[in-house]
């Protein structure tokens, strides 16, 4: 591979560029003498930080600059965190390489207290995400929950800054920046169910690319994708959204992958959690099996509702 050069593009946060430059690492490792340039992107929702993802659509924002600059030849491949991206990828382009998962949990990060169930009634949590809102509310229904925007430093500076008493973010993207001192308590997925994809890095590519799909297959860990893939057949089935309350986690032992997932309202009011297994071969359709069951329990209803009033 020697003098063969790759563009790879990215959104320009801390942690973005961190996971760009992972993935550099990795494919020179994997060919000597392969160049690779890295370009970070401020995208919309990282430049009109005041807004929340909702408005704006939400995280499938992250990702749709990228995939343009991928579309118009400006790029070679985009990384992306795996939860952030949307259940349709734009016609021409695909995702081949999911990389191995990282720590799938949640974490707390606090200065005064080591546990979340330590939290008491009216303490400021940070957190961005409609899925943890859901599922704290139920089982913490006087915590005094916070809207956070901004990449993890600045969300710690908020913190230090005793803005919030605590903030719960992704164990993927701490560890990744190495600020794991900073992690109080890894939230088991029993407690807070992971967003889909959580913790997994994509590589999307333009279809048809022969050169770059050769270049980047290696790297894909085939018992993330089988996972990943899972995970998001349901929120296809879930009408797609990440910007919606619904969580979901796959794993994988002895060749059975089992798959946990929930939807529920904003207020944790009611949520609906239901869990299926099957062998490794079924795991699109175990994905959009329990979605369907998810819809009978009373999903469906649920994020209708939430949808309608987002439209409002």
């Amino acid at each position: 591979m020697t003098g063969s050069t790759l563009r790879i593009v990215t959104r320009g946060s801390p942690l973005a560029l961190w996971q760009a430059e992972f993935v550099r690492a990795a494919l020179q490792g994997l060919h000597p003498g392969l160049s690779a340039g890295i370009h970070g992107v401020k995208t919309v929702p990282d430049r009109f930080l005041q807004r929340t993802l909702a408005d704006m659509g939400g995280k499938g924002m992250f990702v749709k600059e990228l995939e343009q600059a991928l579309l118009n030849g400006e790029a070679d491949l985009a990384v992306h965190s795996m939860k952030d991206v949307t259940v349709d990828i734009p016609p021409g382009l695909s995702i081949p390489v999911i990389m191995q998962r990282e720590d799938p949990r949640d974490v707390l990060i606090s200065e005064r207290y080591a546990r979340l169930a330590e939290l008491p009634a009216g303490a400021k949590v940070g957190t961005s995400s409609l899925r943890r809102q859901c599922q704290l509310n139920a089982k913490y229904p006087g915590l005094d929950l916070l809207d956070i925007r901004g990449n993890v430093g600045s969300r710690l500076q908020k913190l230090d800054n005793k803005e919030y008493d605590a903030l719960i973010l992704a164990a993927a993207g701490v560890k990744r920046l190495g600020m794991e001192n900073r992690i109080k308590e890894y939230i088991d997925v029993e407690d807070i169910l992971p967003a889909v994809g959580q913790g997994a890095l994509g590589i999307e590519i333009r279809e048809g690319d022969r050169r770059v799909s050769e270049l980047v297959r290696p790297l894909n860990h085939e018992e993330t994708n089988l996972c990943v893939t899972a995970e998001r057949a349901l929120s296809r089935k879930l009408y797609g959204g990440c910007h919606l309350p619904i969580a979901a986690y796959a794993e994988i032992s002895k060749g059975i992958l089992s798959m946990t997932a929930l939807a529920g309202h904003l207020d944790g009011s009611r949520i609906e959690k239901n869990r299926i297994a099957g062998t490794v071969a079924l795991g699109e359709e175990l994905g959009r099996e329990l979605g369907e069951r998810l819809l009978k329990q009373g999903a469906d209803e649920i994020l209708a509702g939430i949808m309608g009033d987002a439209d409002n």
